[in-house]
Order: C-alpha cells, then sequence, then structure tokens
C-alpha cells in the first residue's frame, strides 16, 4: 500500500510549474510520464524474494517523496536527446542512493519520524534499518555496474563524498574550524554531491554535449546546498501539514543547523540577546535528551524562527540558488534552461 503526503501532490504539480507554454508543456508532460516509468522502476528493483528484506526496502520509497534527484536527471537529459532506458536507470540508481542514506542518517540521528510516517528504525530495528540501507545502496550498485566505467567510478566517488559528509557532520569541526564553513561542507557532500551527480548523469546517458556536463553539476551540488540550508528554515516551520514534523524538530534534539550556528557566532560576538537565547536553547534540548517533554522548547523555536539568524539562513539559501542558476549560463537559452532556473526558484520558495 502506498503512503502518501503533502510531498508527492507537490511532485506531481512540479514538472508543470517548471515547464510554461505551448512548447514546455510538451516537455512537462514527457517528463512528468518518465517521472511514473522511473517509479515503476523503482518498484521493480526494490522488491526482494525475502519477506524479511522486502518490507524495510521498501518502506521510504513507498512513503512518497519529491524526487528532486530522478527528476533532474530527466531534465539534464532533455539537454541532449532526452530520456532513455539508461537516464531512467541513472535516475532510479540516484533515487535509491539518496533513499539508502536516509535509513542511515535516520538511525543516527534518532530521528522519530521521515516523509509524515514513523521511521524505519523505530518501525523494525536500527540494525534492520541499517541492513536495508545497505540492500538499497547494493541495488544501486548494481543498477549502475552495466552503465560503463565512467558511470561506476561517479556513483563511487558520490558514495564516499556522503559517507565524508556523515562522518564530518558526526565527528564535529576541528579546533580552529570554522563552525559554519564546515556546517556547508558537510550539507555539499551529504546532499549537493548526489545532486549534482544526479544533473551529470543526465547529460552523460542523454547523450548531451559534453561541455554541459561540468556547468550543471556545479548547479547541482549548489541546488544541493540551498535545499539544506532551505530545511533548516523549514525546520522551524509551525506548518505541520506541510511539513510533516513538529516545528523545532531538529533543534530540539540538538542538530547543529544553520541559524542555531549563527546564533552561536553572534553571542561569541557579545550579543546579549543572542547569548540568552542560546542558553534557552542549550538548556531544554538538555532537558529533552535526559526525558523530559520536548514541548518545553515551544517558546525557543517560536523565538529562533522569528529571529534575524532565520532570515539569514533564508538569504544564504537564496545565495546558493542564484550561483546555482549563475552556472547555467554555459548552456543554451531553451525551455530546458528555464526549467532548471525554475527548479533553483522551487527550492528556495517551498514550504516543505
Amino acid at each position: 500500500m502506498k503512503l502518501t503526503n503533502a510531498a508527492d501532490t507537490a511532485t506531481q504539480a512540479l514538472p508543470m510549474r517548471l515547464f510554461r507554454g505551448a512548447q514546455d508543456r510538451r516537455h512537462a508532460q514527457r517528463v512528468q510520464e518518465q517521472l511514473e516509468l522511473v517509479e515503476a522502476g523503482l518498484i521493480e528493483h526494490l522488491g526482494f524474494a525475502s519477506d524479511v528484506a522486502d518490507a524495510p526496502a521498501r518502506y521510504l520509497m513507498e512513503a512518497g517523496g519529491k524526487r528532486i534527484r530522478p527528476m533532474l536527471t530527466l531534465l539534464t537529459s532533455e539537454l541532449g536527446t532526452g530520456p532513455n532506458e539508461l537516464v531512467r536507470r541513472a535516475a532510479q540508481a540516484v533515487e535509491m542512493t539518496h533513499l539508502a542514506s536516509l535509513y542511515h542518517d535516520d538511525v543516527m540521528d534518532d530521528a522519530k519520524l521521515r516523509r509524515g510516517v514513523p521511521a524505519a528504525q523505530t518501525v523494525w530495528s536500527n540494525s534492520v534499518a541499517i541492513l536495508a540501507g545497505d540492500l538499497l545502496f547494493a541495488r544501486a550498485s548494481s543498477l549502475v555496474s552495466g552503465m560503463g566505467e565512467e558511470a561506476i567510478l561517479l556513483q563511487a566517488q558520490t558514495f564516499e563524498r556522503l559517507c565524508l559528509g556523515q562522518l564530518h557532520e558526526t565527528v564535529g569541526p576541528k579546533e580552529g574550524d570554522d563552525p559554519i564553513a564546515h556546517y556547508i561542507q558537510v550539507l555539499a557532500d551529504k546532499t549537493g554531491a548526489l545532486i549534482a551527480t544526479a544533473a551529470r548523469m543526465g547529460v552523460m546517458f542523454g547523450e548531451a554535449a559534453t561541455e554541459y556536463a561540468d556547468p550543471v553539476t556545479e548547479y547541482g551540488e549548489r541546488i544541493g546546498v540551498a535545499f539544506q540550508l532551505v530545511d533548516d528554515v523549514i525546520d522551524l516551520s509551525p506548518k505541520k501539514e506541510a511539513t510533516g514534523k513538529r516545528a523545532g524538530t531538529d533543534l530540539r534534539a540538538g542538530v547543529a543547523t544553520l541559524p542555531v550556528l549563527l546564533l552561536r557566532r553572534r553571542a561569541a560576538g557579545g550579543d546579549a540577546a543572542a547569548s540568552e537565547l542560546l542558553a534557552r536553547i542549550d538548556a531544554g534540548v538538555a532537558r529533552i535528551a535526559a526525558g523530559e517533554d520536548p514541548g518545553l522548547l515551544d517558546a525557543e523555536v517560536e523565538a529562533l524562527r522569528e529571529h534575524e539568524v532565520t532570515r539569514e539562513t533564508e538569504a544564504e539559501a537564496k545565495r546558493w540558488a542564484s550561483e546555482a542558476v549563475a552556472q547555467l549560463g554555459a548552456l543554451p537559452k531553451s525551455s530546458v534552461r528555464r526549467a532548471l532556473e525554475r527548479m533553483a526558484d522551487s527550492i528556495v520558495n517551498r514550504e516543505g
């Protein structure tokens, strides 16, 4: 049974928002049709003969999702001859890799929800969730294995960056490192790298001009960082129907986000109001970790949402998106380029 959330409806409408005009609408219809084929392929590739493996491996895929990565692969293939079997396989591989990383992330973050449903480890166990993620990584690698040496190397390099990003996030910045620069690099590795690969594979297997590969790769990495910075703002949103989770979920769990890092920088610079709010947040996080009611931080979540550091985070997300769009200057002016520009805009203006 497929579970749905607000993100699914948004995904179904996204191709139509990216393409406008009669010619563009044909592109939109093709992308939507191809997305449906990619989705059907995901269902097929995530099937396991073992019942023990089948249910957990399918779980997060069936919970829905935005499918930004496969959509980007399909879009960049339109710079060449368009979607074909290899493009769809690449789109499925990058989405499977993304899904696999979510299983691992949720275990490491002790997350309770993912895409509006209970996180996999709360349904089964940490061990089962980790192994389900490993199965998805294996299936993604199997898909890529028949796509040529360049694709295999790209998949391996991307997987390495995903692991490094998670490792650096787990260990934290070294003494003397800039915590904000460290955080942005984590975002680039954990999110930007795979979105960049999704964009590059569309060019590679859509038979587009080779000179388009680097610009779309740089575009993908930057919109990946922008995407996560917007997530930092969305985490503070009270609109649970759009976000699928309680406002301040990351904050209550003690997860570093850019608004908190900016608040720490202000506090270190002598901002008394920032120091006072930060002290309240840190004390509340410690009490929640000790087992107290997460609701005790409601006032602090609202205060951080209204604080200037959250506006700074929004501005930083828009700056990364703007830099992403600037990379597209190397592409010919076309409906596909305009769609990529609108995708960047849709990422920084979303609510969930």
